[in-house]
């Protein structure tokens, strides 16, 4: 396990590296490469899991959603059908009695009415939920609950570390400059909706896919990725039949060659397959947020104190 751990702070670091060094190719490389790669062998495994739902219908709704908003121009209708996936899958994975169902669907209707009578927070939430939201809160929400259950001192100070290079990023941004021009033309095309959805959620005008948020960009794409496979022994994504493992490998490479080959259509097959991946995974995020979430009240609770039982005779 200390083997392990010191991978991930030395993949963390290459990252954050690499962030610095080359934003803007790092970037397209963690979403053109890396992400074919870890969308097929996380469906797999996934799968195996049955989704983390009650019946394989949810999960193939799920997927037919993921698919269908792929060509929805609206971004305020892409952001409401996203955010309600998300809704309806912390409401079955995580709500045990008819309270806890009405609750929480009264405080998502709440929220959803908000976003929609303060345009344009549907479409931001659109954004920001299956990128930025996907690949840094729900990958810091995966390593809270493993640090907590673990009682790991080390993977608490990952978690730091993370915090911080993430920090480190905003307050001393990598250069803009690019060593491949094309790279920064690109990654416009995928990313560049990302900074002004920012820019809302903050109050900060003018916000460009500039350095800073590229290196952002890079690092918490890049460092999700590694993350996922560098877990391959701990919840054994690799453990699935060879004529399986035939068609991750094949799914993953035609994604990416596609994109190669033809820009456009590449571009396209890559969004849905990211968003197919997203979607299909809101039922395990809800279902760690749950469990973070129970793992922090217990831990907050103050400890009772073991009485003594009473004296026995000799």
């Amino acid at each position: 396990m200390r083997a392990l751990d010191a991978a991930h702070l030395g993949l963390m670091l290459l990252a954050l590296t690499l962030a610095y060094v080359v934003p803007f190719e790092l970037l397209l490389f963690a979403y053109v490469v890396l992400g074919p790669a870890h969308y097929a062998t996380e469906i797999s495994w996934l799968h195996d899991r049955k989704y983390f739902v009650p019946h394989h219908a949810v999960a193939l709704a799920l997927a037919a959603v993921a698919i269908l908003i792929a060509f929805l121009d609206s971004a305020s209708w892409f952001g409401f059908v996203i955010w309600g996936s998300l809704v309806v899958c912390a409401l079955i994975v995580t709500a045990d009695s008819g309270m806890q169902v009405m609750l929480l669907f009264a405080g998502a209707a709440a929220l959803t009415l908000i976003m929609y009578l303060n345009a344009p927070w549907l479409g931001v939430i659109g954004i920001l939920l299956p990128t930025l939201i996907h690949v840094s809160l729900f990958t810091l929400i995966f390593m809270a609950l493993g640090a907590l259950r673990s009682r790991s001192a080390f993977q608490g100070a990952l978690i730091a570390i993370y915090i911080a290079a993430i920090l480190l990023i905003i307050l001393a941004p990598p250069s803009a400059a690019t060593a491949i021009p094309v790279f920064a033309t690109a990654a416009k095309t995928y990313f560049g909706n990302v900074a002004p959805a920012l820019s809302h959620v903050f109050r900060v005008r003018g916000m460009t896919l500039d350095g800073r948020l590229t290196g952002l960009l890079a690092f918490v794409y890049t460092y999700h990725y590694l993350n996922w496979f560098i877990k391959a022994e701990v919840i054994r994504w690799t453990n699935i039949p060879r004529s399986r493992l035939a068609v991750v490998v094949g799914a993953s490479a035609a994604s990416t060659a596609l994109y190669f080959y033809d820009y456009t259509i590449g571009f396209a097959v890559l969004l849905a397959f990211s968003l197919l991946h997203v979607v299909l995974e809101f039922p395990l995020n809800a279902l760690a947020a749950r469990q973070l979430g129970a793992a922090l009240w217990r831990t907050a609770q103050p400890k009772r104190p073991v009485r003594a039982g009473p004296a026995r005779r000799p």
